[in-house]
């Protein structure tokens, strides 16, 4: 069952998978580098038995992408696992914690820093809720996060809420928890709630309970919503598939006047925008560029070598689409610029007359530190460039980006709930030293 939600969850990381068992009197676990569809076969799962387990998709942003970080994290005694998705953008209150009981931090990414620190606190005796919750205040970032024992489960999310978390049931055999609801669906649950900001989840077999840790604020991440959660899935309440195409209309009011024959994505984040830019403006939808399923997603490739070689394998445009055609683009963003600029010339060479380019969130300006790996401010390409000196760097006829207005009106939430950091340099949790390597540009 856990691996059939990593299937699900296989956009969130691609680098890495793995997964922790419990029998109800040890864990065994299975992981390796690479797909799912890579890392396990039948064989593995006689190793996996039991009625508890966790599983990781990894996507590196703390630590190098090698087996030694490939998560579950688990120690060599194993009675305790964890999975983490968000990151710690300082580790110092627990480097020096950890220090402080003579466990050495060295070499130990955030994750298994706030792994050691359970750990401790399990170790010497406290059941696993209440050295999670001992552990609590030494986790400085962004985290959902599960704890798993021989015969307990708990999942706690950060005083933000910055990353997803969502809780599920399965009439008949129990609860599942999830980073995306798709992934519950996926299994055969059914969604019950998200898991609240600072609250702690505890599963086991006398059923479940919860508790706030402190006081908390959601600020779910808008970028979950322009990118990188599946469009089936439900986030605060929100379809993602929704907001996106909402997204398009409101792309479509704030840019009235292009003149273009066709309206076609960038397969596949881009087309529920590009399917509401299409009905709010009258211009008709077709797909002109064919996506290759076997590609990965190319935002989220460790390299930009190959990220941009990427392109063309994933992508391939249709002559007979775009031929002569005014033709508007959609994405979700632009991050780094290179894929654009690949995207633009592919068009073109199918013999695209006019490529005006549209996106459907605002100028990504900010690295992020919660869990999407875009660390250095100097590789974006709306931090380094104006928006004229964008589009002709990918070399569009046009280019124009949804107002951050427009977005937090897709989104239906207010903007005080939705962390939008990589677009307005506003952190909502503390980003440490990294403060000092911003530069403010203005939103």
């Amino acid at each position: 069952m856990v691996h059939t939600g990593l299937w699900a969850l296989q956009h969130r990381g691609q680098e890495s998978s793995g997964i922790v068992s419990s029998d109800g009197s040890s864990l065994s676990v299975h992981k390796g580098m690479g797909l799912v569809a890579h890392v396990y076969d039948e064989k593995c799962f006689d190793s996996l038995a039991g009625e508890l387990a966790i599983g990781h998709n990894r996507y590196a942003t703390s630590g190098p992408s090698e087996i030694s970080h490939v998560q579950p994290v688990i120690s060599q005694d194993r009675n305790l696992a964890m999975a983490h998705n968000g990151n710690l953008p300082t580790t110092t209150r627990l480097s020096r914690f950890l220090i402080s009981k003579g466990i050495s931090p060295r070499f130990n990414n955030d994750s298994e820093l706030m792994y050691k620190a359970v750990a401790y606190y399990f170790v010497k005796g406290l059941g696993l809720p209440e050295a999670v919750a001992k552990a609590f205040p030494l986790f400085t970032g962004v985290f959902s996060t599960l704890f798993m024992s021989v015969d307990t489960m708990v999942a706690v999310r950060d005083r933000r809420g910055i990353r997803p978390l969502s809780l599920g049931k399965i009439d008949g055999i129990g609860h599942v928890i999830s980073s995306e609801t798709c992934a519950i669906n996926t299994v055969g649950g059914e969604y019950v709630r998200d898991i609240k900001p600072a609250e702690m989840v505890v599963i086991n077999k006398s059923g479940i309970s919860s508790q706030l840790l402190t006081k908390g604020k959601e600020m779910l991440d808008a970028f979950e919503f322009v990118y990188f959660s599946r469009p089936d899935s439900y986030l605060a309440g929100k379809s993602v598939n929704e907001v996106r195409k909402e997204s398009g209309r409101q792309l479509a009011k704030e840019n009235p006047n292009i003149k273009a024959d066709l309206v076609i994505p960038v397969p596949d984040s881009g087309i529920p925008a590009a399917i509401g830019f299409s009905q709010a403006s009258g211009i008709p939808f077709d797909m002109g560029l064919i996506k290759n399923r076997y590609i990965h997603r190319t935002f989220i490739r460790p390299a930009q070598s190959l990220r941009k070689n990427d392109v063309r394998l994933k992508l391939n445009p249709l002559p007979s689409v775009l031929k002569d055609k005014r033709v508007i683009l959609i994405d979700d963003s632009i991050v780094r610029g290179t894929t654009s600029e690949e995207i633009v010339s592919l068009l073109r060479q199918a013999g695209a007359k006019e490529v005006h380019f549209l996106i459907s969130s605002p100028p990504v300006k900010y690295p992020d530190f919660y869990g999407i790996n875009t660390p250095n401010q100097n590789e974006l390409i709306a931090a380094t460039k104006t928006i004229p000196e964008i589009k002709k760097f990918i070399k569009a006829d046009s280019l124009a980006y949804l107002s951050l207005k427009g977005l937090v009106k897709a989104i239906g939430l207010p903007q005080r709930d939705i962390c939008t950091s990589c677009f307005t340099g506003k952190y909502p949790v503390s980003i440490g030293l990294n403060k000092k390597t911003i530069k403010f540009l203005g939103t």
